[in-house]
C-alpha cells in the first residue's frame, strides 16, 4: 500500500499547533475491504469478475445496495455559507468541518460519509447536482447551508429522490433539544401542554427546533428574530417565518420584543448568537431551563444562567449538559439504512429524541439531562428506534 502523509513545513508556526498536526493530510481516507495479493483477486475485485456484478444492478438495480457500499455511504453536501458559526467562509475552508462530521458519521454511527463542498450557492445548481450525485449515495445529509435558502433545498431534494434527505443543522439540532427538555421538563416537574417556551433565533435551527416541540405536545412557543416575536401582523416576514408565526404567536396572542415574551417563561432556547441581558434572564418563572446553543460564546453565558435557572444546557463541551449534534445524526443515520428507507419522517425524528432522553431518564439530574457523545449507548439505541419508526411510518424497505 502507498502511504500518503503530510508534512507540514516545519518553518510554519502552524507546525507546532497540535490542531494543525491533527488536520495535516486531512482527517480522512479510504479503505479496502478486500485484500489484492495475486492475479485471482484481482480478478475478482475488478476486471472480468467485476462485469458480472454489475451486469446483476443493471438488470435488478436494487441489488446496487447488496453488492456496493451505497447502503452504508452518505454525502455530507455544504456550499460553505454558513459554516459553524464562521458564517459564508466558502467551500474550501468549510472541508475540513465536513472531514470532521465524516468521521464522526463513521466513528460513532459505524456509516461511510464522503464530504463534497460544491462551489456555488445557487439553489438550483445544488439541487440537480446532489440529485445528479444521490445514485452513489444512500443517504444526503446537508450541512452549513445558509437559511432560508437550506429549506429550500431540502425540501426539493426530499421530493425528487427515494432516498433520505436530512439537514442536520436543523433536525439533528432539533431532537437533541427535544431530548434533552424532556427529562428538563420532568426534573422541574412540567407537563408539555402547559411549558411555555421561547425560541430565539429563526433560522434553520430556530425553525427546526420550534417545528419539533410544537409536533412533541408544546404549544405555547414564541419564536423571536432581531426585529421581535414573529406574528402574522408583521411586515417583511419571509415564508418559513410567516408559517412559523401562525403556528406559534398567532395562536397565543403573543408579540412584542424578547423582554416581553421571556417574563414568565419557563423554557429559552437560544439558536441566534445575540447575547441575552441577564435582566431578562432573570425575569423567567421559577425553576427555568436555559439552552444556550450558539458557539463559543452561548447566548447566556452558563455562569449567568445558573444563577437564575435550574437547568441549564449549552452547546459548549466544557460544560455539562452539551447539546450536541453527534448525539443524533449518527444513529438517525444508521437506523434509517438498517431499515433502507426511502426518506426520514416526523415520526422518526420523534422516536429519536424519546429514544434519546430515555438513555439518562432513570439517571437525570440539572447536570444530566442528556448522555455524553460518548455513551456507547446513544448511537445503537437511536438507530433501533428510529428502525422501528420507519417500519411504523411505512417508509422502510426492510
Amino acid at each position: 500500500m502507498v502511504a500518503f502523509d503530510a508534512i507540514p513545513d516545519l518553518d510554519d508556526p502552524r507546525a507546532q499547533d497540535p490542531v494543525f498536526a491533527l488536520h495535516a493530510g486531512g482527517k480522512m481516507e479510504v479503505s479496502s475491504r478486500v485484500r489484492l495479493t495475486g492475479p485471482a483477486e484481482l480478478a475478482l475485485a475488478y476486471t472480468p469478475g467485476v462485469a458480472r456484478v454489475c451486469e446483476a444492478i443493471a438488470a435488478e438495480p436494487e441489488l446496487v445496495d447488496d453488492y456496493t457500499w451505497v447502503s452504508n455511504v452518505v454525502a455530507v453536501v455544504t456550499d460553505g455559507t454558513a459554516v459553524l458559526g464562521l458564517g459564508a467562509i466558502g467551500p474550501r475552508a468549510a472541508m475540513p468541518v465536513m472531514e470532521g462530521k465524516a468521521v464522526l458519521f463513521r466513528e460513532f454511527g459505524g456509516v461511510n460519509a464522503v464530504p463534497i463542498c460544491l462551489d456555488t450557492t445557487d439553489v438550483d445548481r445544488i439541487v440537480e447536482t446532489v440529485a445528479a450525485l444521490a445514485p452513489s449515495f444512500g443517504g444526503i445529509n446537508l450541512e452549513d447551508i445558509s437559511a432560508p435558502r437550506c429549506f429550500e433545498i431540502e425540501e426539493r431534494l426530499k421530493q425528487r429522490l427515494d432516498i433520505p434527505v436530512f439537514h442536520d443543522d436543523q433536525h439533528g439540532t432539533a431532537v437533541v433539544v427535544l431530548a434533552a427538555l424532556e427529562n428538563a421538563l420532568r426534573l422541574t416537574g412540567r407537563l408539555k401542554e402547559t411549558t411555555r417556551v421561547v425560541v430565539c433565533g429563526a433560522g434553520a435551527a430556530g425553525v427546526a427546533v420550534t417545528r419539533i416541540l410544537l409536533a412533541a405536545g408544546i404549544g405555547d412557543i414564541a419564536v423571536v428574530d432581531r426585529t421581535g416575536v414573529l406574528h402574522s401582523g408583521r411586515e417583511g416576514l419571509n415564508v418559513s417565518k410567516r408559517a412559523l408565526a401562525e403556528d406559534t404567536a398567532d395562536r397565543t396572542g403573543r408579540s412584542g420584543v424578547l423582554a416581553d415574551v421571556m417574563a414568565g417563561a419557563d423554557v429559552f432556547v437560544g439558536v441566534s448568537g445575540g447575547t441575552v441581558p441577564e435582566a431578562v434572564v432573570a425575569s423567567m418563572g421559577d425553576d427555568a431551563i436555559v439552552v444556550g446553543l450558539a458557539n463559543p460564546h452561548p447566548e447566556v453565558h452558563p455562569e449567568v444562567a445558573h444563577r437564575h435557572a435550574r437547568i441549564v444546557a449549552t452547546g459548549r463541551s466544557d460544560y455539562p449538559n452539551q447539546i450536541n449534534n453527534v448525539l443524533a445524526f449518527p444513529g438517525i443515520f444508521r437506523g434509517a439504512f438498517d431499515a433502507r428507507v426511502r426518506a426520514i419522517t416526523e415520526g422518526m425524528k420523534l422516536a429519536a429524541a424519546d429514544a434519546l432522553a430515555g438513555i439518562v431518564a432513570d439517571e437525570a439530574r440539572e447536570d444530566l439531562v442528556i448522555p455524553s457523545p460518548f455513551d456507547p449507548r446513544v448511537a445503537p439505541t437511536v438507530a433501533a428506534a428510529v428502525a422501528e419508526a420507519a417500519r411504523r411510518d411505512g417508509v422502510a424497505r426492510r
